[in-house]
């Protein structure tokens, strides 16, 4: 039986340096240019670019601070509604409050636990009849799984809503061919510290609109106006990335195919050491989908284990497991209590029956194995 140290906790998803960020860091602190400005930021954001085939980015402090930008730049007003997956951290829909605007929460399929594009179509149709179609619909690329763009573009085309992809989860997955978020009118990236990436804290707003992206910045920058003093002729935010933070950026970039790499691999370790156990199940990956497996998710049926989410989150935690139930839909928290959702069902059940497994691609097999241990023997009892 493997026997864990109680001093050494395995987390669900930890920073992982890759080796070239101090010298990195080094270099912006040796030129100077530690602010939210410089040659470090500018070569974050072409990285970017080069990675997601987006022509156009912009580093900000946070991903919550890009969907904020996208909101505002999309022209949402006060009392316009803005759609959604119910199923989604706090950070990619709490912007829609700051410019008053009326969440709409759809629900998701349950297995890649995306929004529900059958479902979102239907919806669309019915609003249309009724004039009362979206300003935006955002998109989430829920755990690094990637939504079918494609069709999402067309929906945006025929009912001429803004398309916003929330892809904070997804840097490095693909589908089809193309980074998540490609083809959307605006991108939102997150590099927070437990992402497959991180800049420490940080996110990125990108789009193949040149314009837009460039009065993101000016929005990012207090929307200063070209002159000597400081003049505002509309108001804006402090929320450019610092250049350490973009040094910290530049160097994990060049270790993103080695991040995915290895969590696809714990993904897959995962998935073969407890296909013996009854009422698991892991989520499949479409034909075209690359996902980036930023978290291993497993969805627990107690009819079947024997035991619940919950009482698998609290072995892994007497084992000092971090482990984390899937994100509670938006629909069933208190601040939204009043918004409107369609369907609803399909992401309730998944939260009552879905757990985030330790991911962080610095994990070892042996640590991989004690995770599996756990679930094998609660899977015996």
């Amino acid at each position: 039986m493997i026997t864990l140290n109680p001093t050494d906790r395995i987390f669900l998803s930890a920073p992982h340096m890759g080796g070239a960020e101090l010298s990195l860091i080094q270099d912006v602190f040796a030129t100077n240019w530690v602010s939210p400005a410089g040659p470090m930021l500018t070569q974050f954001e072409e990285d970017l670019s080069k990675l997601t085939g987006l022509t156009h980015v912009a580093a900000l402090s946070s991903g919550t601070a890009a969907l904020h930008l996208a909101l505002r730049l999309s022209g949402v007003a006060s009392g316009d509604e803005v759609w959604g997956s119910t199923m989604t951290f706090m950070g990619g829909v709490a912007p829609i409050l700051y410019v008053d605007a009326n969440p709409v929460f759809i629900d998701i399929e349950g297995d890649q636990f995306l929004i529900d594009l059958d479902l979102l179509e239907g919806e669309l149709i019915r609003a249309e009849k009724n004039n009362q179609l979206p300003k935006v619909v955002i998109t989430t690329d829920l755990y690094g799984h990637v939504v079918d763009g494609s069709r999402v573009r067309r929906l945006a085309d025929r009912y001429g809503f803004v398309w916003i992809s929330d892809a904070a989860e997804a840097v490095g997955a693909y589908r089809d061919g193309r980074h998540a978020g490609k083809g959307a009118d605006f991108v939102i990236l997150s590099f927070n510290g437990n992402k497959i990436i991180t800049t420490s804290g940080g996110g990125a707003l990108a789009s193949d609109n040149g314009r837009q992206i460039e009065r993101a910045k000016f929005l990012a920058t207090q929307a200063r106006e070209p002159a000597a003093h400081y003049e505002h002729e509309t108001y804006g935010y402090n929320y450019r990335l610092s250049g350490v933070c973009a040094a910290i950026g530049v160097g994990q970039l060049k270790v993103i195919e080695d991040r995915v790499a290895a969590r696809r691999n714990i993904h897959e370790t995962y998935r073969r050491l407890l296909s013996h156990v009854p009422g698991l199940s892991f989520s499949s990956e479409p034909s075209g989908m690359r996902a980036n497996r930023w978290l291993t998710t497993v969805q627990i049926d107690p009819s079947q284990t024997g035991f619940s989410r919950e009482e698998a989150r609290l072995a892994l935690e007497v084992e000092n497991i971090e482990s984390r139930p899937f994100w509670k839909p938006m629909h069933m928290q208190p601040v939204f209590e009043e918004a409107r959702v369609v369907g609803g069902c399909v992401a309730e059940k998944a939260f009552e029956r879905g757990l985030c497994l330790p991911s962080g691609s610095a994990m070892t097999q042996q640590q991989v194995e004690q995770v599996v241990a756990v679930l094998d023997r609660l899977g015996r009892k």
